[in-house]
């Protein structure tokens, strides 16, 4: 079974966060939420409040078949700040293992020089914080095994992306009618 790290920091986009949690655990994907935090409860950035299933220092991450970072303000900051996090995202990209980071997020991938020479998307006012080869308008992207979204709007297509990478396409598709979704999928 593929099994997912969502990472939770307080002012975390809520839709970003869950929307992929919900879809690949519809999809059957073994997906958790790792707090950053140092304890489980976290403060969405629209106030929101959610139990994260494992703090980092318990999450046994190095298992993980992808990295998820989701946005928002200033959740993105405090995922940033995380020395672990960095650690294990750099390690990802190094194996070759799937990382993905939408919104704001994606700021975190390039300030890490893991976008040069990629194409991604992210949150308007974070485009100039890639620093990939090329900044594209679409929701969601997937160059190598880094994946970028571009932000709340963009959650449904980019966790059917995701999904679609961990699960195969057809399963992506099946996900989609399941949930009536009208978009399509890349």
């Amino acid at each position: 079974m593929k099994k997912v790290c969502v990472f939770l920091a307080d002012g975390f986009e809520e839709i970003e966060g869950l929307t992929v949690v919900d879809i690949l655990r519809r999809a059957g994907v073994e997906t958790e939420t790792v707090s950053v935090m140092g304890r489980k409860q976290i403060n969405g950035s629209h106030g929101i409040r959610v139990e994260a299933d494992k703090l980092f220092e318990e999450a046994d991450v190095a298992d993980a078949d992808m990295l998820v970072l989701p946005g928002g303000m200033p959740g993105t900051l405090n995922l940033k700040a995380h020395e672990g996090l960095k650690e294990q995202i750099i390690a990802f990209d190094r194996a070759g293992k799937n990382i993905a980071a939408i919104c704001a997020a994606p700021s975190v991938l390039g300030a890490l020089g893991l976008l040069k020479g990629k194409k991604a998307c992210a949150y308007p006012s974070f485009e100039d914080q890639l620093d990939c080869a090329e900044v594209l308008q679409v929701p969601e992207v997937t160059d190598g095994n880094i994946t970028t979204g571009r932000g709340m709007g963009a959650a449904i297509p980019f966790a059917l992306e995701l999904t679609a990478i961990l699960c195969g396409k057809e399963k992506a598709e099946e996900i989609k009618e399941s949930i009536v979704y009208e978009g399509a999928i890349q």
